[in-house]
This record gives C-alpha cells, structure tokens and sequence, in this order.
C-alpha cells in the first residue's frame, strides 16, 4: 500500500493526517502504532483520517487514533488541522464546513487569518454522558487520588475531562497524577486530565494529560473543557486566551446552552509518501 500523508501540528500537538477521499486507505491498530513511533515511525501524537461523510450535508467525517492505535472521538487541536488540510489539499473550496465525528457535528471555519475557529459544539456535565461514576451532575466533584483528594470539574467535549486548578501548572506534578486520573475507576472509559492555572478572569495557562498520549504541548478539547469548568465556578469571564507550552488559544462560551468556540493556529510541517 502507497500512502500519501501530510504532517502537520496546532500548537505543538501534533498530527499525521492522510487523504482517504482519494486515496485507499487501510489501517488497522497494529499499523497506526508502528506509524505512531517516533523513533521508527512518522512519529505523532494523533492521526486524523479524512473520509467522506454519508450523512446530508455534511462535508466529511473526521476519525481520530492515538498513537497507540486506539479510536477517540474529539480532538480540537486536530479539527483545527482538519479543516486547513481539506482545504490546501483543494478536498473543498469551502472555507466553512461541516464535519461528522464520533459524538457529532463540528463546524470549522478558516479565518482570512490564517487561523482557524471551531465550533466545538455544546458541554456536557451528566455524569453518565462523560462518563464518571457519580451521584449526579455538580460544578465540583471530590476524587480520591493515591489518597489525596482532588477537588475537579468533570465536562465531556466530545470526548472526556478531569479539570482541577492548581496555583502553578510548571510544579504541577502533572505525569505522576495525571496518569492516576486517566485510569481511575470512576471514569470507565478513561479521561484527559486537565491542570488549569488561573492568570485572571481571561487568562489561565493550561497542562493536559491526555488520554493514551500523555502529556501533549496542547489539547485543544482540554482548553475547551478547563475554560468551561472555570465560568462554571464563577472564576472566569465568557473570553479566555489559554496559554500552553505549544503557544495560545482563544476559547468562548456564552453559558448553558450555548457552544464553545476555539480560535487557534493550524500549521503544515512536511508531505510525505509511505510504501507499507
């Protein structure tokens, strides 16, 4: 098999993405890990497959893979490299499309800035639409880790977080418990664990622990998530600039009901051709 791909990268947090409108594609989790090593592979931190959408008027369906092989269903940093890469690889001349993933319909648009902004779709909270092992929704939940009891914000972007708010994410000891939190047994399909930093009512700065990968440069989902928890316990405005290690977004949301927006950058890195 002769694969076309395209490296490319949202703040550091970076993505093999390969054409499967054109091409013929077939991966399976064996080959989407060895494609994932960065020392014998293409190396990544995600792989996004762009395919074809059946559903009406929706453009594509966008499916995520850890570099481990397994399937996820929301990535935000990705979605933002979706829409630029069916774009310069002239998949759409839409500079606003509409895109299927596994817990629904995303809305990218390609500013004339060169950025890109995603409607992210609405947060969840019930514990059970995470999911999290729980009583009910609250804006905070008591997590006893290695017997330390975390006080964190649960909300589901698509995909599962654990927000908590630290006093400074560069001592945060974000490896050693955030792999505790991913595989705690309240969440049972595991979670992205987020340590959020209040800066002001706009600015936080932001480590995430994610899901399989560890520690990215940034996750854009958990920039999402660590926004919401934040206006849902009263310490954030409705526009937060997050800071990470891999360079800053904007997050937006207007409160119950309402979607999160995300404005970040996308950027290509290298195009590739792989014989497997």
């Amino acid at each position: 098999m002769n694969l076309r791909f395209t490296k490319m990268h949202g703040l550091g947090n970076d993505f093999m993405v390969i054409d499967g409108v054109t091409q013929t594609v077939a991966l399976d989790a064996d080959l989407i890990a060895r494609l994932g090593d960065r020392h014998f592979g293409v190396g990544f931190d995600q792989l996004l497959l762009v395919e074809r959408s059946a559903l009406p008027d929706v453009d594509f369906r966008y499916r995520i893979f850890n570099c481990d092989g397994s399937e996820v269903e929301q990535c935000g940093n990705g979605a933002r490299c979706f829409a630029r890469f069916v774009y310069d690889q002239q998949l759409t001349t839409k500079r606003e499309i509409a895109v299927e993933t596994a817990k629904g319909i995303i809305y990218p648009r390609l500013e004339d800035s060169g950025e890109v902004t995603v409607n992210m779709g609405l947060p969840r909270f019930v514990p059970a639409e995470i999911p999290f092992v729980a009583d009910g929704d609250s804006v905070m939940h008591a997590l006893d880790v290695a017997g330390t009891t975390l006080d964190i914000t649960v909300v589901s972007m698509g995909n599962p977080h654990a927000v908590q708010v630290v006093a400074d994410v560069e001592i945060a000891p974000v490896a050693e418990q955030g792999r505790l939190i991913e595989l705690h047994p309240r969440f049972p399909q595991k979670v992205n664990a987020g340590f959020m930093q209040i800066v002001s009512r706009t600015a936080i700065r932001l480590r995430v622990f994610e899901r399989a990968a560890g520690e990215t440069l940034a996750c854009g989902t958990g920039a999402c998530a660590a926004v919401v928890a934040g206006i849902r316990r009263g310490l954030l405005s409705d526009t937060v600039r997050v800071s990470t290690r891999g360079g800053e977004l904007t997050i937006r949301w207007a409160g119950p009901g309402e979607p999160v927006w995300m404005t970040g950058p996308a950027q290509t890195v290298f195009e590739g051709n792989l014989t497997i």
